[in-house]
């Protein structure tokens, strides 16, 4: 059978869209293309234009460059008329012709297709498909035959930019997308002067199922009303850049989830006071979208922002950061997509001002803002939540505690889970609330407060659209990660190697923050920095455990500095605020005095971070001279919006690539995007949802070289990093966490209630227990009653005359127990020993971790060797999501598949997994290359011994090499067309069992 020629490809393409709506026309030259412009603008504008008239038009419609063309496309042009009247004439309209082939009709978008569209410029050129929009080309497609690689139709288009897009009053600088396809596999991107290939994209259904067949992507993509959304409202036009930015398939599904949720709000708010949830039903419903770090939430949000905004029954759209180094990053790239858009507040009176678009007053004299209705605003959640408490915003802002606001959260897994979201819903009784986040908050890491766990689904919603990480890395969208794990422990006398350092009885801290082993990290990344950067074409980021360890490296860095030893631009920024870090340690959340971690936690610890606070500060404005001695700067922290500009000007500089190394304890772990950091060195302890944010500052999109994040670390995380990635490639994962109801609840009080009072009848039995163990007893059982009781005070309606303790009792005990059980924790805490002298610290690299063969094989033993059926079954899923992710392991899919669903259940817990693989994967080998030979009649020896020679060479074999493997000789007329596809079943089977082993 003959391969499809372009020209048939081309032809059946324009067969379908006839089909789908399109209007064929027929427009061999520019002369004509001008003569169906005149009468398309015509016939949607409901007008007649003299020759005169439309002169002014071309004329017009040919000022400027791609991106000024695309803003004359979204706005109207005036026309002066012969008889002296004006008109105004649109390009483009929201809605595309219902039935576009058969009718135009004013206001709607008139749809045709074109082929070969012949324009001269520099050199003549050809077009293969072109879709015009009211006359206007505006989706240009370029196809290239079936086996040719889809790169050469994106050379293509640029060679076509540059020669003859301009000439002819550039009308084809009016196309906004591009689409490219070898009918196998279709693309699509926007226009721009800059194009990349790294900027092409698939397009998928609703669950990120790519549609690369030329027919099912035409079919979802290039219908009128798709190609209309997408232009009108999925196209950005980027102010900073002055560059068209196209939003990807699962950023388009997310926007479109939000925006039917505004739309379809279910009524008119109502007060009914939700039980568990601490706010007020609105009425309307929430939900989320989980999108990996750094797929383009920022883009995806705002664009929500934006349709909504434009909403008539939508009053405020509030999009709100969680900190205000956030607050800057996220105003600045709203207003780079669209200039002026977004007032980023400074302060809460201004916050307070814009809420209710009043003028704000900044002099005696002198307003800001005057009658500006300010509908999209920036803020972050600690000034929303002062312009709701305060009392003297209260008053005035009651005025808005019925409008219909959304509230669009970046980050919502950090920002929603304190006191501030019940403030929010309380207030705001119309209030709709969409969350943004890469790393939700599951059932497996919740933390409790207040003894109730709550995950990203309590306080959103349902998830609206999913994206994960595996997702990302597979469609190119974000890179993937190297990781490294680098040093270990070992005592002097070699006794004992690999030291684990957790051991109760050994003093960790001390360990960790040896000046020896500090040292020799620095001179490890000093040695090391060079090659991981790619001789310092990128940067890096150190993250530390504290500031105190922080202080020590930064100056060990500046000691060798000094002696000579690198020259390392390096800069430092962390918070002197009263314990900020040392809590952040203990998992970033309030310290509740009824857990048992937090018993660990000496007071005098505490203290002495209080203690560590000027010496800090002191040490940082240090720093801050060293900065403005390096970049000519004049930064301190005694002002806080002068200590703010030196956080903006170290992000500027860290994506600009003018600073070598970032030393950080927690800021710019999350929501800092700087695609030529590629590089993070680690000496903390992350895990989590805090290991995926910190480990993706490292993995955005860039160029050739940057392959992938790489991330160093001095600390055994792989276990957590391990747990961390199968969290967040689960797609199916446990949302809700099984509270119980309020009666349960009472229930379990009553009988810890009895059980307690078995032990102590009255508060001053306490103070006649036994001995130790009966002290024990009580605190284990109080502890109990005390988290069963904060359960129930999460109830609206809870009153503790329904339980059979009393409150004055209860709190009498509570005393009890408070100094009791401080008693019991300082009579059993362990002297921690110190074994600085009897260990060494070495650096060598222990183990690297790529997602490749090797890392699915040990999930593989991991399934193996697990015991519960539910956890092998989702350690199946992220297996299946992993190979997902990786081009270079779809191609083994189906036989990883048949190995984990019909072989390793049988396989003896004895048996070696690796091995059990290896003859499996062997046989299906041998199997498969036995059928290659007979389909393609080849002699089989011949066939074995081209592989045999590839796996020691790693070279293809040429086409002589495959006709001499043929069982008998061919024509030229066969070798012509039997030999491209001998070599590209040879490539397969090569991809499929050879490759990445």
């Amino acid at each position: 059978m003959a391969h499809q020629s372009e020209q048939q490809l081309e032809d059946n393409l324009v067969s379908q869209l006839s089909k789908q709506g399109f209007e064929v026309v027929c427009l061999p030259d520019n002369a004509a293309l001008e003569a169906n412009l005149k009468k398309q603008l015509e016939r949607v504008n409901g007008v007649q234009l003299s020759d005169g008239e439309f002169k002014q038009v071309l004329g017009k419609l040919d000022k400027s460059n791609i991106f000024g063309k695309a803003k004359i496309l979204r706005d109207q042009l005036d026309v002066s008329l012969d008889n002296g009247d004006s008109c105004h004439l649109s390009l483009l309209f929201e809605q595309a012709n219902a039935n576009s082939a058969k009718s135009a009709k004013r206001g709607l978008n008139h749809f045709q297709v074109a082929q070969q569209i012949t324009v001269k410029g520099v050199y003549t050129n050809r077009y293969d498909v072109t879709i015009l929009v009211n006359g206007l080309p505006l989706v240009q497609i370029e196809l290239k035959r079936r086996g040719l690689e889809l790169k050469e139709a994106f050379n293509q288009v640029k060679r076509y930019q540059k020669h003859s897009y301009h000439a002819n009053h550039g009308l084809f600088n009016y196309v906004q997308l591009f689409v490219i396809s070898n009918g196998i596999n279709s693309q699509y991107f926007s226009n721009n002067s800059e194009m990349s290939a790294k900027q092409t994209f698939d397009w998928t259904d609703v669950s990120n199922n790519r549609i690369s067949k030329l027919t099912e992507f035409a079919s979802a993509f290039l219908s009128p009303q798709h190609l209309t959304d997408m232009i009108v409202k999925y196209i950005v036009l980027n102010e900073t850049g002055k560059f068209l930015m196209v939003l990807r398939p699962y950023q388009f599904y997310a926007v479109e989830a939000i925006v039917k949720q505004v739309k379809e709000a279910d009524g008119l708010p109502h007060d009914s006071y939700l039980d568990s949830g601490g706010g007020y039903d609105s009425g309307y419903e929430n939900g989320y979208i989980w999108h990996t770090t750094g797929s383009g939430k920022t883009l995806t949000s705002f664009k929500a922002a934006q349709i909504i905004t434009s909403l008539s029954e939508v009053d405020k759209v509030v999009f709100v950061v969680d900190r205000k180094d956030l607050d800057y990053q996220t105003a600045l790239e709203f207003n780079a997509f669209s200039k002026g858009c977004v007032d980023s507040t400074d302060n809460t009176k201004v916050l307070f001002h814009q809420l209710l678009d009043k003028p704000v007053k900044l002099r005696k004299g002198q307003t800001e803002n005057t009658n500006r209705n300010t509908k999209l605003v920036v803020t972050t959640l600690q000034k929303l939540n002062n312009v709701i408490t305060k009392k003297r915003y209260l008053e005035e802002m009651s005025a808005l505690q019925d409008k219909r606001i959304v509230f669009i959260f970046d980050e919502c897994h950090r920002s929603q889970f304190g006191d501030t979201h019940q403030n929010i819903t309380q207030f705001f009784r119309g209030n709709q609330l969409f969350g943004f986040t890469g790393t939700p908050i599951f059932a497996d890491n919740a933390i409790a407060k207040k003894s109730v766990k709550k995950t990203t689904k309590d306080l959103f919603g349902e998830c609206l659209h999913t994206y994960v990480i595996v997702d990302a890395i597979r469609d190119n969208n974000v890179l993937k990660f190297a990781i490294e794990y680098v040093g270990r422990y070992q005592y002097k006398d070699g006794s004992k190697n690999n030291l684990d350092i957790d051991v109760e009885d050994i003093d960790t801290k001390e360990l960790l923050s040896s000046p020896k082993r500090l040292e020799m990290i620095t001179d490890y990344i000093i040695d090391h920095h060079g090659r991981k950067t790619h001789s310092r074409d990128y940067n890096a980021m150190f993250c530390v455990s504290g500031v105190p360890e922080l202080i020590q490296y930064y100056e060990l860095f500046a000691k060798k500095k000094a002696e000579g030893k690198h020259n390392l631009k390096i800069a430092t920024i962390f918070s002197y605020e009263a314990n900020e870090e040392e809590e952040y340690e203990l998992g970033g959340c309030e310290l509740d005095i009824y857990s048992n971690e937090v018993r660990e936690v000496s007071v005098k610890y505490l203290n002495e971070g209080q203690a560590a606070k000027l010496h800090s500060r002191d040490k940082l404005e240090s720093f801050i001279a060293d900065y403005n001695q390096m970049f000519g700067t004049s930064y301190h922290t005694k002002d806080s919006k002068i200590y703010y500009n030196y956080y903006k000007n170290i992000a500027k500089r860290v994506k600009a690539k003018e600073i070598d190394l970032l030393l950080v304890v927690n800021m710019f772990l999350t929501g800092f995007d700087a695609p030529k950091l590629n590089t993070l060195f680690v000496d903390k302890n992350l895990k989590q949802h805090g290991l995926i944010q910190a480990f993706s500052r490292t993995n955005r999109l860039l160029d050739e070289t940057k392959s992938h994040g790489n991330i160093v670390c001095f600390r055994n995380l792989k276990k957590a990093a391990d747990e961390a990635f199968t969290l967040f490639s689960n797609k199916q994962p446990k949302e809700d966490i099984e509270t119980p109801s309020y009666n349960e609840l009472i229930a379990d009080f009553d009988k810890a209630h009895t059980a307690l009072m078995a032990i102590t009848p009255t508060v001053d039995d306490v103070d006649t227990l036994a001995d130790e163990d009966a002290q024990k007893l009580f605190v284990l059982q109080f502890r109990k009653l005390m988290q069963l009781k904060n359960m129930l005070s999460n109830f609206a309606d809870f009153d503790m005359s329904e339980t059979a303790m009393d409150e004055q009792t209860f709190q009498d005990f509570t005393s009890k127990y408070a100094d009791l059980s401080r008693q019991i924790r300082e009579s059993t805490i362990k002297e921690k020993v110190s074994i600085l002298d009897d260990v060494d610290f070495e650096l060598e690299l222990l183990h690297r971790d790529e997602v490749n063969v090797a890392y699915i094989l040990q999930l593989l033993r991991e399934i193996h060797g697990e015991e519960s059926s539910e956890e092998r079954e989702k350690k199946r899923q992220v297996i299946a999501n992993l190979i997902a992710s990786d081009p270079t392991l779809l191609s083994k899919k189906e036989l990883i598949d048949k190995f984990m669903n019909e072989y390793l259940d049988g396989i003896p817990a004895s048996a070696d997994v690796d091995e059990e693989f290896e003859f499996f994967w062997e046989k299906e080998k041998r199997e498969a290359l036995e059928v290659f030979a007979q389909e393609q009649k080849l002699n089989k020896e011949r066939l074995e011994q081209l592989v045999a020679r590839f796996e020691l060479s790693d070279e293809m074999p040429l086409r002589e090499d495959f006709a001499k493997a043929l069982e008998s000789k061919p024509t030229i007329l066969q070798r012509k067309r039997v030999l491209p596809i001998i070599s590209d079943k040879f490539k397969q089977f090569v991809d499929t069992f050879m490759s990445g082993f």
